[in-house]
């Protein structure tokens, strides 16, 4: 086995050390300014040390492997995050706030309490035979997907929701997003699933399976035409009694939780 200063001087070495840090320091900077989800820091942080050690060890196959990895990964996050980008370069020391990276700590809320005003919002909208969507947004963030939608952020309640897929409201089409306790935004439109299904499923229904495949989230539907309700997650769609319902519905959020 070769080593990079077997082959080069120790200051040709150092150098290119000191060029590996001062390449993945401002990288990190930028991200930890600009991206608020932490996958990107570990695939970042997971490349440097690709590079850094096949470099040492002169893995010349696997240094090119990994910068061919690390430049196509930078690409896909700066166009995944590209509005974000030129705020960030319009401004590159704006303080940001102290929520702007979540790393799983959320404010503290009453859980059972939610589940409640959630049971009893789906169920009363059930009776009533009143059409419904509402995503609970776990660790895939959704923050793209809902700037089509209006911003509500507000505590969540039966009342509220209620109110906001009263028939005839201007919010009543389209889905409410709810983060821990609160409703985030509502009337956000979902693309919705490409899959064949042999029953006859509506567009919220679509919509549902849809946003549960490309992220982790829960989605409640209530049926306009049935009342029937239904929950949509991991691109399966199960329909559940409105006695079944809270027991069903804590299992899922219960199960996102710990992944």
């Amino acid at each position: 086995m070769h080593f990079a200063w077997e082959n080069n001087n120790e200051v040709s070495f150092v150098l290119t050390l000191i060029f590996f840090v001062l390449l993945f320091l401002p990288l990190l900077f930028i991200l930890i300014k600009v991206v608020k989800r932490r996958a990107p820091y570990i695939f970042l942080t997971i490349n440097f040390v690709f590079l850094l050690v096949s470099y040492i060890f002169t893995l010349d196959a696997v240094l090119i492997l990994s910068a061919c990895v690390l430049t196509a990964g930078l690409m896909i996050i700066f166009f995944s995050n590209m509005g974000d980008f030129r705020a960030f370069l319009a401004n590159p020391f704006k303080k940001q706030p102290a929520k702007t990276v979540r790393f799983g700590v959320e404010r503290i809320f009453d859980r059972k309490e939610l589940y409640h005003q959630i049971e009893l919002t789906v169920t009363s909208l059930s009776k009533a035979k009143i059409g419904a969507i509402m995503t609970f947004e776990k660790n895939t963030s959704l923050k793209d997907i809902i700037k089509n939608g209006v911003p509500i952020n507000a505590p969540v309640s039966s009342e509220l929701l209620a109110t906001i897929f009263y028939p005839g409201t201007r919010l009543h089409d389209g889905a409410v997003v709810i983060h821990g306790n609160e409703i985030i935004a509502a009337s956000v439109f979902f693309t919705p699933t490409t899959k064949p299904f042999a029953g006859k499923y509506g567009s919220r229904h679509r919509a549902a399976i849809g946003i549960s495949e490309v992220s982790d989230s829960v989605t409640v539907v209530v049926s306009e035409e049935t009342g029937r309700i239904s929950l949509a997650v991991n691109g399966q769609l199960e329909s559940v009694s409105p006695e079944n319902f809270l027991r069903v519905f804590e299992n899922y959020m219960s199960d996102a939780d710990e992944e």
